[in-house]
């Protein structure tokens, strides 16, 4: 994990992090923790391009399922004696 101090990007400004996104992702430190990540704006958009591909994969598979006969609609009641938490 790459990592620059806050400080260091209110002294030397945004070229700081400039030189450190060569090597990656930087984490930006305060206070002793990493409370921001900078990313490139490419990977930026891979990161939300995998996200979209993974929530279409769970709608499609969900999808599935149900076409399939996989899902089962029931009520609380349902399942509450279904799984006898009424005892």
């Amino acid at each position: 994990m790459q990592t620059i101090p806050a400080r260091e990007i209110k002294r030397r400004g945004i070229s700081a992090v400039d030189e450190a996104l060569q090597n990656g992702p930087v984490h930006v430190i305060r206070n002793d923790d990493p409370v921001y990540v900078i990313l490139r704006e490419e990977q930026y958009q891979e990161l939300l391009e995998a996200q979209e591909d993974a929530h279409r994969a769970r709608v499609i598979e969900a999808l599935t399922d149900m076409k399939e006969g996989r899902v089962k609609r029931s009520t609380a009641q349902d399942i509450i004696e279904e799984f006898r938490l009424n005892d």
